[in-house]
């Protein structure tokens, strides 16, 4: 082999290392501490490893039964041979070659409760430890059986840990039913046998577990921990920019509970973009409304003074709807001033008063041109001297806003040549007036209902914003109010609840 292609092929695991090295350091850089990827490897080889030592250590005790019972068997058939030759007349050399063979220093058979030396050693043996494999030796019931085979293990874990040289005596029944063999025996071939067989199995089972945990580890790292780090990338991405539509994540066609989770994701950061647009929207529209109530007000502080000069003109007309015109002028200047005041859609607190009910209602309907003969009925049902504690200027708001809604109505559905009946009752119940604003127009849309009293997303007609039911309910609710859609046939119909001021 060319010296080139040899230096090749040995600095391939330095260059590999390098490069693993180089990816570490970028992924520590990108994360701090384990990501999902480098927890699933280490918990997987972990859990393979633990598996394996459990699988080794049953075996190892099974390895060291199955050596006793091997010598159990070459000291039986040694014990035979002597049968056959007849007692005594078995050579000094023949006897050591078979206690040699059978690798044991003595063998005794016990027959018919009889002990009996076939095979006796070369000298006295120190006995270090008595193992009985015999039957009587072994209790019966689950619970014993289970403590048998930890006890075995235990014994099989103290052979690695053993001083050396040390002799130990067996006794098993490797013939039948009535017959004992009680063999003594040096425990180092056992110690050595046992340390062969547990390299062999060590290497096995180093072999399993890196195949197992590969195998392991790119099953779950495809199915898993990929797609949720994907999930976690677009989390943060869309995190920095989440105004940015490209950033939504695209989910895969997995039907499992992560296909659900990038499903679900994609349609919350679809909402989270959409609102954010929508409130930054709302913020430059409440930027331009600030500006256009800025120039408004001066508008209409021009229209009041000419109002006030028109008042004065003795024209019966003029009078009778002069002061309605500047009540409107002076409610429009105060808006404009509240809403340059606030800078944004926070209404003030309501100065509330007892009103009588029934010519803020007359207010609302000339405001509104109602009613209109012949084409729409405005139907006025109520005590005269009802009284409501309330801010009278958001009271009107109110009840313009919602009689405005019922009058679009009407008209959406007829064009010019409407017909309608508009109706407003109220009455007082204790503490509390509950007044309740009905038309017969075509009704809500289902999804004017669904978004009901949310700007921008309640309206029910076209080119509509939906803010008049906003301002409604948010009006009543600062009165303590309450303010709900009623259940009709045909047509629409709210109901306000005030209750008094406590006292």
């Amino acid at each position: 082999m060319p010296r080139d292609m040899i230096d090749e092929a040995l600095s391939w695991p330095s260059r590999f290392w390098a490069r693993v090295r180089l990816m570490a350091g970028r992924f520590g850089a990108e994360r701090r501490g384990f990501g999902l990827s480098s927890k699933l490897l280490l918990l997987t080889i972990a859990f393979v490893m633990l598996a394996e030592v459990l699988i080794f250590v049953p075996s190892v005790a099974n390895f060291r039964i199955t050596w006793l019972s091997d010598r159990l068997t070459a000291a039986r058939l040694a014990a035979l041979a002597t049968q056959a030759a007849g007692e005594g007349t078995i050579p000094d050399e023949v006897r050591l070659e078979l206690l040699r063979t059978a690798k044991v220093r003595a063998v005794s058979w016990v027959r018919n409760n009889e002990r009996r030396m076939v095979l006796p050693p070369d000298r006295h043996e120190l006995i270090d430890d008595v193992y009985d494999f015999r039957a009587k030796a072994r209790p019966g019931g689950p619970l014993n059986e289970i403590t048998l085979r930890l006890r075995l293990i235990w014994d099989a874990l103290a052979v690695f840990v053993a001083k050396e040289g040390r002799i130990i005596r067996v006794l098993g029944e490797p013939v039948m039913t009535g017959d004992e063999l009680d063999i003594v025996l040096p425990e180092a071939p056992l110690k050595e046998a046992m340390i062969r067989y547990g390299l062999n199995v060590l290497v096995l089972s180093v072999i399993i577990s890196i195949i197992t945990a590969a195998l392991v580890y790119f099953a779950l790292n495809s199915l898993f921990v990929q797609p949720m780090m994907r999930i976690s990338r677009n989390i943060v991405a869309f995190s920095r920019n989440p105004e940015d539509a490209s950033r939504i994540i695209v989910p895969s066609r997995r039907k499992d509970e992560i296909g659900t989770a990038e499903r679900e994701l994609a349609q919350m950061e679809a909402e989270l973009a959409q609102t954010l647009h929508q409130k930054n929207r709302l913020a430059a529209l409440g930027l331009a409304v600030s500006k256009i109530s800025h120039d408004l007000r001066n508008m209409l502080a021009n229209a009041q003074l000419l109002s006030d000069r028109l008042g004065s003109l003795p024209d019966p007309a003029v009078q009778r709807f002069a002061p309605k015109l500047i009540a409107s002028l002076n409610r429009a200047i105060s808006l404009c001033e509240s809403t340059l005041r606030f800078g944004r859609a926070e209404e003030a607190p309501p100065r509330r008063e007892p009103t009588p009910l029934r010519p803020l209602i007359t207010e609302v309907g000339d405001g509104l041109g109602l009613p209109r003969e012949g084409l729409i009925d405005w139907i006025v049902e109520m005590d005269d001297a009802l009284r409501v504690d309330a801010d009278r200027d958001q009271l009107f708001r109110i009840l313009s806003n919602l009689c405005r809604n019922a009058l679009q109505a009407i008209e959406l559905q007829e064009g010019a040549s409407a017909k309608g009946n508009i109706r407003v009752t109220a009455l007082r119940n204790g503490r509390r007036v509950t007044i309740e604003i009905e038309d017969d127009g075509p009704g809500l849309p289902q999804k004017a209902r669904e978004h009901l009293f949310q700007a921008f997303q309640g309206s029910a007609r076209a080119g509509g914003t939906g803010l008049g039911l906003a301002v409604a309910h948010e009006l009543v609710t600062a009165h303590g109010g309450i303010i709900h859609l009623l259940d009709r046939q045909r047509g629409t119909a709210f109901r306000i609840e005030i209750p008094d001021r406590l006292s």
